[in-house]
């Protein structure tokens, strides 16, 4: 399992670290064009995709850091590293959609008589959605694997829904020279911007404030624990998450006393973990066993 995740850990830098290359070259290219063209899309998809470029610098620092190993400080390791690094992600988010929603405005309640060049601006914008076509491919695989991940892959995605907003601008004014085309399609970018921040922002708030993840149903858990052979009750469960796919799990289970007397506990420990980490992909799993008699004395206030 750990070999895996170093594996995994590596893996996902590799990925990172083309995407930023990649998405480097294409900010250059896009700042040169928006100065060019005059394209206030361009421009806007050119600050969306270096607050992508700045966003994926801090998931791929985040992913060096969470690899690091645990210590008797930080028991559970850096892993959490890769929740603040989608945080910073998704306020960079926000506050670039807010950027380019006033700049849209503006120049829409205010037009500009600078003419913009919807060639070069069509030549530009295609060469950013090849990039970001690129960067989809390199970190979709890890995407359902890691929040850090999650966000970096978002924020690619949304730079091709970006670069697509921006080539049916220029070819609206290519062939009817309908200018305000290009400030409607700055407000496009941000409205693909602002939802995709408060989602990733939600994902970042549910492992901070140690909810149960999404994906887990922890009643059917109980349930699953409960038909284990010599299972009397479960309470106490606790379940949450350190970062996407490191979900950690504790419960108090009551026992029959032929468990305990019979020396069963090890196979019974040995069985409930096995059972969590196969049907519901948990790694870290704590159970405290007790005998009947002692889970009566007032355990009914705490937790399920």
């Amino acid at each position: 399992m750990g070999h895996d995740h170093a594996h995994g850990a590596g893996s996902n830098r590799t990925r990172l670290s083309l995407t930023i290359g990649i998405i480097g070259l294409v900010l250059v290219v896009e700042v040169i064009g928006a100065w060019v063209t005059g394209s206030l899309a361009l421009l806007a998809d050119a600050g969306h995709m270096l607050s992508d470029l700045f966003g994926l610098l801090v998931a791929l620092t985040a992913t060096i850091v969470a690899a690091r190993p645990a210590t008797d400080r930080q028991t559970f390791g850096y892993q959490r590293a890769e929740v603040f690094g989608a945080l910073i992600n998704g306020l960079i988010l926000l506050g670039v959609g807010a950027v380019v929603v006033v700049g849209a405005v503006s120049r829409l309640l205010h037009p500009v008589d600078t003419e913009v060049l919807a060639g070069p601006m069509l030549v530009v914008a295609l060469v950013g959605l090849i990039a970001n076509v690129a960067g989809i491919l390199l970190l979709r695989p890890s995407a359902g694997r890691s929040i850090n991940m999650r966000g970096a892959y978002l924020e690619v995605l949304g730079d091709t829904l970006g670069s697509i907003a921006v080539i049916v601008a220029a070819t609206v004014i290519l062939f009817t020279g309908y200018a305000p085309a290009d400030a409607i399609a700055s407000l496009v970018i941000a409205a693909m911007i602002m939802p995709r921040a408060f989602v990733l922002l939600r994902d970042v708030v549910r492992v901070f404030s140690e909810s149960a993840p999404a994906d887990t149903d922890v009643a059917e858990i109980r349930r699953h624990l409960l038909g284990a052979p010599g299972v009397v009750a479960v309470h106490d469960v606790h379940v949450w998450a350190i970062t996407s796919g490191a979900h950690v799990f504790t419960a108090h289970i009551v026992v029959a006393p032929a468990v305990l007397d019979g020396g069963g506990a090890g196979v019974l420990l040995d069985e409930l973990s096995e059972c969590l980490e196969q049907h519901f992909d948990v790694e870290h799993s704590t159970f405290q066993l007790e005998p009947a008699e002692h889970a009566e004395h007032g355990h009914d206030h705490l937790h399920p």
